[in-house]
C-alpha cells in the first residue's frame, strides 16, 4: 500500500472529510514520525508495533566482487518490532 492509497481508503472509511484534508493529516502523522526519529525518540503505537533508531559504529568491511577492504563509515538505522498483537494476527493459521 502506498500513501495515496492510504488517504483513499481513510477518506472512504470517513465520508465527511475531504480527501485533501486526510492526504494532509496523513503526511502530518508521517513528518511527525520521521521528526521523532530524526531527535533519536521512539514511537510506540499499541497493539502494532514500535519504530526506533539504532547507531551502527564505523567499521571494515569487505567489497563481495574484489575481495578488497573498504572503510564503512558510521550510521543511524531506522527500526520497526512488531507489536504483540499484530505478531499474533500475522500467524493465525488460514480457515
Amino acid at each position: 500500500m502506498i500513501k495515496s492509497e492510504l488517504a483513499k481508503k481513510l477518506a472512504d472509511k470517513n465520508p465527511h472529510l475531504y480527501i485533501q484534508d486526510v492526504d494532509r493529516i496523513v503526511n502530518i502523522v508521517l513528518d511527525e514520525i520521521t521528526n521523532t526519529l530524526l531527535a533519536g525518540g521512539r514511537i510506540e503505537l499499541r497493539g502494532f508495533g514500535a519504530f526506533t533508531v539504532k547507531s551502527r559504529e564505523a567499521r571494515l568491511g569487505r567489497n563481495p566482487r574484489t575481495g578488497t577492504a573498504v572503510d564503512v563509515c558510521a550510521k543511524r538505522i531506522p527500526t520497526f518490532r512488531c507489536g504483540k498483537d499484530l505478531h499474533k494476527r500475522l500467524n493465525e493459521p488460514k480457515a
